[in-house]
């Protein structure tokens, strides 16, 4: 399963989606609809310094503290919003309220509907989003990366926030100068429900090792360990009844590995998702000839058919054009190119009519 989270040059972000990688089916049948909605938050220097533009001057905020003051403008407003909504059905307006996607959003955190997953490293700002969002009476869910958890294990695990990190990633700014590859450990340690998260499509292939890294660096059991891969993300995003670990009426995903799971030398043998096989390593190497021998066919195919089609004018042979901007109205090529429906056009070609653009110049 994957969390998938949006990037983090924003304070408040955009919505999550909690998917199960079922291999080859179609985008809507990937949503793991049991997870409730997740939003993702952001704070430290990608949301006061992020845009879309290299003029900074208008990026606001622009500092931690003017982080702090749009997530608690965004969340006062969504109490007036949900105010507004509570006179209007007492009878005290006439008009319902405008509905606003946004505050929707922000009323759903409020309420304990939406879980926020919040982008983090530094201690201070670690503990001024829990005072804030205690202050409206609700909890941070999840704080991912974290690596300054372990200053504020205590105060995690008394807020009730899980702490989905990094092991040994540091060095790559200046708001991570403090991390340790003790931090899981030390949180866990505090009784925080503790996880590994990735950043990168490669480290999400390996989050076993990850794991294994908490053994390394502060001595977790071999089971706790296993657990911050499995049944902790799990308890994270509030599916531990449905998913996280093998137990009757739950359901039937799992992997089977050639050793120790924990192990870097173990790979994957056969994946499992609710009962049905998705990957098997010995049938994907006994179908890697045939599937060769097909590649090789439809390389020779395309190739033949690029000769056939060579023969034709301007290298094009015989193709239609196929949309309105590749013809004028009397049927006349008008150079159409890659991304408007129009094939490649030959080295030949291409040459040519350069030497035409230049002439009429």
């Amino acid at each position: 399963m994957m969390h998938l989270l949006h990037g983090s040059c924003n304070a408040i972000g955009g919505q999550c989606a909690v998917i199960k990688n079922k291999w080859g089916a179609p985008p809507g049948e990937l949503f793991y609809t049991p997870a409730p909605p997740t939003v993702k938050f952001a704070l430290g220097e990608n949301p006061k310094q992020a845009n879309f533009g290299a003029d900074r001057t208008n990026r606001y905020p622009k500092t931690r503290a003017g982080v702090e003051q749009t997530i608690r403008e965004a969340f006062t407003r969504a109490q007036d919003y949900d105010r507004s909504f509570a006179e209007f059905k007492a009878g005290k307006r006439s008009l319902p309220p405008r509905v606003d996607l946004q505050l929707d959003a922000l009323s759903e955190i409020i309420h304990g509907k939406r879980l926020i997953h919040c982008h983090s490293y530094r201690q201070d700002e670690i503990l001024m989003l829990m005072r804030l969002t205690e202050s409206f009476g609700f909890r941070v869910n999840t704080f991912t990366h974290i690596l300054e958890g372990y200053k504020v294990a205590d105060e995690m695990a008394a807020h009730g926030a899980s702490g989905m990190g990094f092991t040994d990633w540091w060095g790559y700014k200046q708001e991570v100068i403090d991390a340790i590859p003790w931090n899981g450990y030390l949180m866990w340690d505090r009784g925080v429900n503790v996880g590994f998260n990735s950043d990168s499509d490669e480290l999400a292939r390996r989050l076993n090792t990850e794991a294994a890294k908490a053994i390394k660096y502060g001595g977790v059991p071999r089971e706790e360990a296993l657990k911050m891969v499995t049944l902790n993300p799990a308890k994270s995003l509030k599916i531990e009844g449905h998913v996280g670990s093998l137990e009757v009426g739950k359901d039937a995903d799992f992997a089977i590995w050639s050793g120790e799971p924990l192990s870097p030398y173990s790979v994957c043998e056969q994946t499992w998702i609710e009962g049905r096989k998705y990957f098997d390593r010995a049938a994907d190497a006994a179908s890697r000839g045939e599937l060769a021998k097909e590649r090789a066919a439809l390389v020779a195919a395309a190739r033949a058919a690029k000769q056939d089609d060579g023969a034709g004018k301007g290298g094009r042979g015989n193709w239609p054009p196929r949309y309105l901007e590749d013809t004028d109205q009397s049927g006349n090529d008008c150079g159409g190119h890659l991304g408007q429906g129009m094939p490649f056009v030959g080295e030949a070609d291409r040459r040519a009519r350069q030497a035409g653009e230049e002439g009429s110049r």
